[in-house]
């Protein structure tokens, strides 16, 4: 009998979770070593798209993420500084039928805890806290890999494949391209989450809806069944040099200060929030150039995935998406028991590198658009005015990606 193929997987986020389970469904055994003493994730709300809840329900998923999702209706886009509404863009049902599954909206621990429970139910995985990927080497026939646990002793371990989805900083990509730098993007996010129950009627709601500002702009849907509203306002600025890490303390009054020149509606609902006790988190915005070549996703035994491969700004709400679609396509890769795992992998990197630099260039211009002043804004929001939903429905990305068949891959028991 032949033996399965192990793959290392480096990272226990969103994504390094959802490529353990392609790369289990695809039958080889996984190993998955997160340098946290604890599976969690940071942030609050992330939003699936069509193309991103079709991955999901690929694996049998889209049951327990129904239990702890929102699935809103509408996505409304309005002017923060008058507040006059300037498109809106069906989600419900119209979307789901041209797309093949919904739009949702879910808390990234949420979305984290139903890959964890997937990953943790399925044989041949093992999943290791406490342990850092500290440095690695191929050769033609396996990776071997240093991993320091968190009582500092080192242990060597081989496989015969390595995925990178340590995030922004990885230790994988460093090794593989010579690549340690990533660059403030030159915005900055503010974000809070607060119980819905506890803001005025007027100002709870169950849509997502995105207010658009000179220099800024402001998203806010609901999380959890609508239970919480998620609340993001993102502005240009640099942060100070000591602000090096995603997640910081932020305050209410830095946010109020921001939108000092919004609409009513938007200033009390950021007051709200803060009144009710939401807690705002400052997120500096880093970010890498768009991928140039398939050669910056895998080479040889070795790949990366999700922000490892191609951190992206949020102006899509698409960085969740696409790891998930991500972790699908290596499913089939990984699959193909014909090729060898070098060309499996860079079948891999070949099917994905053009969508997500295309992802990566579109979230980039959609920031120049939401922020835009003078004859830009102007334009924006007459085009908006004039085309509503056929500019805010995005076929390219929706309907895109990889279609993987829930018996895709080889049997996992």
């Amino acid at each position: 009998m032949v033996q399965p193929r192990q793959i290392l997987i480096a990272g226990g986020g969103i994504g390094g979770l959802a490529a353990a389970l392609a790369c289990r469904r695809a039958g080889w055994e996984v190993r998955l070593a997160e340098r946290a003493d604890a599976f969690g994730e940071i942030g609050a709300g992330v939003q699936l798209g069509p193309n991103a809840m079709r991955c999901l329900a690929a694996w049998g998923l889209e049951a327990p993420v129904r239990t702890v999702a929102c699935f809103p209706e509408r996505l409304r886009v309005h002017r923060a500084g008058d507040g006059a509404e300037l498109a809106t863009l069906g989600l419900g049902a119209a979307l789901a039928g041209r797309y093949g599954a919904p739009y949702a909206t879910i808390h990234r621990a949420d979305l984290h805890r139903v890959l964890l429970d997937a990953v943790q139910a399925l044989p041949g995985v093992q999943l290791h806290l406490g342990q850092e990927l500290t440095q690695w080497e191929q050769d033609s026939m396996a990776v071997t890999a240093r991993v320091r646990h968190d009582d500092g002793v080192e242990v060597e371990t081989q496989a015969d494949a390595l995925l990178g989805a340590d995030g922004l900083r990885s230790r994988v990509r460093s090794v593989l391209l010579g690549d340690d730098a990533v660059h403030p993007a030159g915005h900055l996010a503010y974000r809070a989450v607060a119980a819905q129950r506890s803001l005025p009627a007027r100002l709870r709601s169950q849509d997502v809806t995105v207010w658009l500002g000179p220099h800024l702009h402001v998203v806010h849907y609901p999380l959890r069944g609508g239970e919480l509203l998620n609340l993001v306002a993102i502005c240009h600025g640099r942060p100070p040099s000591d602000l090096v890490h995603w997640d910081h303390a932020a305050h209410a009054d830095d946010v109020r200060a921001l939108l000092s020149g919004a609409c009513t509606e938007l200033r009390d609902r950021v007051g709200a929030l803060a009144q009710s006790g939401g807690v705002w988190r400052l997120w500096p915005l880093l970010e890498r150039p768009p991928v140039a070549a398939p050669e910056e996703m895998a080479r040889g035994l070795v790949a990366l995935l999700g922000d490892a491969a191609h951190p992206m700004r949020p102006y899509l709400a698409q960085g969740a998406g696409m790891a998930l679609e991500d972790a699908a396509e290596l499913q089939q890769a990984l699959a193909m028991d014909a090729l060898d795992v070098p060309l499996r992998l860079r079948r891999y990197a070949l099917n994905r590198w053009q969508r997500v630099a295309r992802v990566q260039r579109r979230s980039r211009r959609n920031g120049g658009i939401f922020h835009a002043t003078g004859a830009l804004r102007v334009a924006r929001d007459a085009s908006l005015r004039l085309l509503g939903g056929h500019l805010l429905d995005l076929p390219w990305l929706y309907a895109g990606g990889p279609a993987v068949p829930p018996d895709a891959g080889a049997s996992v028991n």
